[in-house]
């Protein structure tokens, strides 16, 4: 074993139908080719496995697209070869992600004996209208009822919400968080809703279909989001997710804190350390073509670029100001090659600490919650 611990991203790039809001690489087809796609990810592990070495597995994410449609078979196998190929941790964390017309007991339960031990609903509202407005599948009752079926399977669960929806109150708001945390176990992520750009969410905002809450009102909801879900004993441990203690998704924690990854699957994308450097990887978006270069060469990989000091700086400082612990100095120089002081403006630095924005110690950089309310501005200046 060897090297930086690693966690491993499983994608599926497969949805019964495309949201309005969604930018991510997902794809609708009449039939899912569940035995080609399931043989080119066995593949494309093992070749990755083979130039990596025995790395300490951490955890497993089955993400998409929707992955709660794939084979349970398929997922036992990688589950099992990825466990065969790295060394896993003893606390291995394996999520997969599920939408509640997609799976139900039985299925989730095929799962859980396959060996995922932690499930992600996508639910994203507890409203029928909301639910129609974001496209999607499922109503209010099948949500309820899936997390019902996911808390009898699983020891650990999560589920996502979009907040500052269109005409959306503070009051209805609050009374669907509330309703939400009472079937809730240990975690929740919560996103306000963005226009992308490509989505079909963007071409109705630009027709005024709709609007959104203003900057005000939208600060109100994240104020009321983060009141609430403490008042439930769930921490706002990064931007968008809130968990008990102990409770955080590893899977994730390993991006914000930038550890490496390996990505497979269409699209997926990783960071990687190399006996040279550390080196961002990517992988071919579509479906199809993908599976063929995984079969004329045992990966779908298109990319592998060296990230220099300043990139490995840049991207660390953008993931792990998103978390409430904050960057760690003394790791950040030994993964970037620079002090925090070469990598940031000082004089804006200067000004968020005085704004109270952030905090500094001589271990560590966090932003406050308030930093944390207008981050992308802050990072947008005080990043070189």
């Amino acid at each position: 074993m060897q090297g930086e611990p690693l966690a491993l991203y499983i994608h599926w790039p497969f949805c019964l139908a495309k949201c309005p809001y969604c930018d991510f690489n997902s794809h609708v087809r009449d039939t899912i080719p569940q035995a080609r796609f399931g043989a080119a990810l066995r593949a494309e592990l093992a070749h990755e496995a083979a130039r990596l070495g025995r790395r300490r597995l951490t955890s497993i994410f089955f993400g998409g697209g929707t992955p709660s449609l794939m084979a349970p078979d398929t997922v036992a196998a990688l589950i099992a070869d990825a466990t065969t190929l790295f060394d896993p941790a003893p606390d291995l964390e394996i999520t997969l992600e599920a939408n509640p017309t997609s799976v139900e007991a039985a299925r989730l339960a095929q799962f859980r004996q396959a060996g995922v031990n932690r499930v992600s609903l996508g639910i994203q509202a507890l409203d029928d209208a909301a639910l129609r407005f974001l496209g999607r599948e499922h109503s209010a009752t099948q949500a309820r009822a899936a997390l019902e079926s996911a808390r009898a399977l699983f020891e650990r669960i999560t589920f996502d919400l979009i907040y500052a929806r269109p005409e959306q109150t503070l009051a209805a708001w609050q009374s669907e968080l509330h309703t939400a945390l009472e079937l809730a176990a240990d975690h929740i992520s919560l996103y306000q809703l963005t226009i992308e750009p490509g989505t079909k969410f963007e071409a109705l905002y630009r027709s005024h279909s709709f609007t959104l809450p203003d900057e005000d009102e939208a600060a109100a909801l994240y104020d009321a989001t983060t009141a609430i879900t403490a008042a439930h004993g769930l921490r706002a441990y990064e931007v968008s997710n809130y968990a008990r203690p102990g409770s955080e998704s590893r899977h994730n924690l390993t991006y914000w804190r930038y550890g490496d990854y390996l990505g497979i699957g269409p699209g997926a994308h990783g960071r990687l350390s190399l006996s040279d450097g550390l080196y961002a990887t990517r992988r071919h978006r579509a479906p199809e073509p993908w599976a063929a270069l995984v079969e004329q060469h045992g990966t779908g990989q298109t990319s592998q670029d060296a990230l220099d000091p300043r990139e490995r700086a840049r991207e660390m400082l953008l993931m792990g100001l998103r978390v409430e612990e904050g960057i760690n100095t003394h790791r950040f120089a030994a993964r970037t090659g620079l002090t925090l002081a070469q990598a940031v403006d000082p004089t804006i630095l200067h000004a968020a600490l005085d704004e109270q924005y952030l905090t500094q110690t001589p271990d560590t950089l966090r932003a406050t919650p308030e930093g944390r309310l207008r981050l992308e501005a802050l990072l947008g200046a005080l990043v070189l």
